[in-house]
């Protein structure tokens, strides 16, 4: 059925085109007429003229344009079908565009003109007032943070922030002269009791080397800061000499075994012995290096002549021994002394740190390389720094009064 359908509706189309080809050919009139005319169909068609036929042209006055009617809506035609369902009819498929120049009444077709349509920009759009309320509140928050930014801004640009502040360094102050350190130093002890005046001495000295190690004695002119107890190994008649010269313990091998028993604590600052009693005291060498109270030829406390070392500690002797910092820590007197008198203190002990200077250093000046910095302090107060200058010119002056 459907391949029916399709042969038929191709029959009409090739009618349809031989159609109009020939209502555009110039014997397409005659063809009509032949087509038309009532003779029989088997009849001979007629002969063809010698000559064309001339069609003159027709003209007709211009039938002035009127404007359309506008259909009323009670006379409004019914809604036309559609152009695609309705069979297109004889004329509108003879016709052509040529043809219908010729025809008398033909429907003018006048110009359709149409209001400009433009597309509405935002500006022209009504605002919603809630909208244009949020709008205000948001622009009116915008505002106060830019204030509040700027006002940050000036007030970072009027006082710096604190972090970017470097924190100031605490700046060494400059050293003084020997008589006016002691002078500030007696000014700022402020304690209830008799102070200490203690000296502070850094050395450019490898504490890691043993051979480089600073220690001696010196006699202070005017006496040692501390009263100091002794305590002697000796027997016989060097013993009696250590009592006659003020010894506060003096025995021999049995102090010794008291002591490596644990019967006597030797509670003393000092401890002497004679050569005689050296072989024993390994008995008790590790108990008296712990309390620093070993006997030590080179600090004058492992002697045969015990009674002048008593005379020289009573007198006011010092001993001094760098610490494993390089320092040395030594007590020159008391802040009740005159300034005469902690100044040849501390003049007698510049020496005596010079004297104790080793051989192996490199440099061969008098303090360079050697003494680094000294203080001076008091045992509550602060320390103050003292120019090797002056030290230099009180040791030598002390060398040549004292020293013979």
């Amino acid at each position: 059925m459907a391949a029916l359908k399709l042969l038929l509706s191709q029959a009409r189309r090739h009618s349809l085109a031989n159609r109009a080809y020939l209502s555009h050919s110039p014997f397409s009139l005659t063809s009509h007429r032949s087509l038309c005319s009532s003779s029989d169909s088997n009849s001979n068609p007629p002969a063809r003229p010698s000559q064309p036929i001339v069609i003159q042209p027709v003209s007709y006055p211009v039938k002035p344009k009127s404007p359309p009617l506008e259909p009323s809506p009670e006379s409004s035609p019914p809604p036309a079908e559609p152009q695609s369902l309705r069979p297109p009819s004889e004329s509108q498929r003879a016709l052509t565009r040529e043809d219908i120049r010729y025809v008398k009444d033909a429907p003018s077709f006048g110009v359709v003109s149409y209001a400009p349509r433009v597309a509405p920009l935002p500006d022209d759009k009504v605002a919603d007032e809630g909208a244009e309320i949020e709008r205000k509140k948001i622009e009116a928050e915008n505002e106060l943070r830019m204030r509040m930014a700027k006002a940050k801004e000036e007030e970072r640009m009027m006082v710096p922030f604190p972090l970017l502040i470097k924190p100031k360094k605490n700046e060494k102050p400059p050293p003084l002269d020997l008589a006016e350190a002691i002078r500030q130093v007696k000014a700022n002890a402020k304690a209830k009791f008799d102070e200490t005046v203690e000296a502070h001495v850094r050395l450019g000295v490898d504490s890691k080397r043993t051979e480089l190690a600073v220690r001696g004695t010196v006699i202070l002119p005017h006496g040692a800061p501390k009263a100091v107890s002794v305590a002697v190994f000796a027997e016989g008649a060097e013993a009696e000499e250590a009592k006659a010269a003020g010894a506060d313990i003096v025995g021999g091998k049995e102090l010794i075994e008291e002591i490596a028993s644990g019967k006597n604590k030797l509670k003393v600052d000092k401890c002497f012995s004679s050569p005689g009693m050296a072989p024993h005291l390994g008995k008790i060498a590790q108990y008296l290096r712990k309390r620093r109270l070993m006997p030590d030829k080179k600090l004058g406390t492992l002697t045969s002549d015990i009674a002048g070392q008593l005379k020289e500690l009573r007198q006011g002797r010092v001993e001094f021994k760098m610490e494993s910092k390089s320092i040395l820590h030594v007590g020159l007197g008391k802040v009740s002394y005159k300034e005469d008198a902690l100044r040849e203190n501390i003049s007698a002990f510049m020496n005596a740190v010079l004297l104790a200077k080793p051989a192996g250093l490199k440099k061969t000046s008098k303090y360079a390389g050697y003494v680094l910095s000294v203080h001076i302090c008091s045992t509550m107060g602060p320390g103050f720094p003292v120019s090797i200058q002056s030290l230099s010119k009180a040791a030598d002056n002390y060398k040549k009064t004292h020293v013979v």
